[in-house]
């Protein structure tokens, strides 16, 4: 298992990137010490690339497709033509590797528009296994996993959340894309410690790290009489989640770490100031 695993994460991106999206393509094409981006999968066309992002690859930054509806955690089995589009993705950008979520997004033929959790049952696990492997026949490259944000836990869960997510690993071969915005967004709606979850994971099987904000949902509905927080990638990068990156990478080697935003993109100037808080805290390098 462990020559699996080298070679899952052995051509992984280093370093502070921001995930490319075509509202700040002017953004990133300006970034002097950018090395790596990451696109969602879904929002590209294999055969007609976006020009700036053709333009990256052309100036050697490496592209890392990331799918949101393969629904690996879904019982229906994956669909080849989307494991098709992905791969499609991967060969088109000449990705080291490519990543998605365990998480399910489809049941019954309807599409839920969500990334929805899993029960953290035996029995999902070997619905995940056999999706992922599945998918990984098809890929030209290694896939990593994603655990995704949850606002909702099944109830009767068999495994705890780093058991579930380390026996897929463990079964599939997969590298780890760890959120480390969702370690802390489960950690607080369930009132636990997110370093308890760190300490926990198989951290050497990262091949890259997500940082993101996030904001409480009105009114209380959540443990303890708090309000939820939300995984929205809207908001600024909070301080808890930059001190979550300093404590991971006090825990192994810094891992690369991409900053996600999807929406309410601020001046540059403050997308800067967010890159560098996170490099700060890694201990990595400035890219501004």
């Amino acid at each position: 298992m462990a020559a699996v695993v080298a070679a899952a994460v052995a051509d992984q991106p280093a370093g502070v990137a921001i995930g490319w999206r075509p509202e700040i393509a002017g953004y990133l094409a300006g970034l002097p010490g950018l090395g790596w981006t990451e696109v969602v999968a879904e929002a590209l066309d294999p055969g007609d690339l976006p020009a700036a992002l053709a333009d990256l690859r052309r100036r050697g930054v490496a592209v890392v497709p990331h799918g949101v509806r393969l629904s690996l955690g879904g019982t229906d089995p994956v669909d080849p033509a989307r494991v098709a589009h992905l791969a499609g993705c991967a060969e088109a950008l000449a990705a080291p590797l490519v990543s998605e979520h365990i998480a399910f997004v489809r049941a019954g033929g309807v599409e839920a528009g969500h990334l929805l959790p899993l029960p953290r049952s035996r029995e999902a696990v070997e619905v995940v296994v056999a999706n992922v492997r599945r998918t990984q026949a098809d890929l030209p490259v290694p896939l990593a996993l994603e655990p995704i944000a949850a606002l909702f836990d099944w109830p009767d869960d068999e495994l705890t959340e780093a058991q579930f997510l380390t026996e897929i690993l463990d079964r599939t071969g997969a590298a780890l894309l760890l959120d480390i915005a969702n370690v802390y967004a489960n950690a607080r709606n369930r009132a636990e410690q997110p370093s308890e979850l760190l300490d926990a994971l198989p951290l050497e099987r990262i091949a890259y790290v997500h940082v993101a904000g996030g904001a409480e949902a009105g009114g209380v509905d959540g443990p303890a009489g708090r309000a939820l927080y939300h995984d929205t990638h809207t908001d600024p990068t909070p301080p808890a989640v930059l001190d979550l990156v300093a404590q991971l990478s006090a825990r192994r080697e810094p891992p690369a770490l991409l900053l996600e935003r999807d929406g309410h993109y601020p001046a540059a100037a403050a997308l800067t100031a967010e890159l560098d808080a996170i490099a700060d805290a890694a201990g990595h390098p400035r890219i501004t």
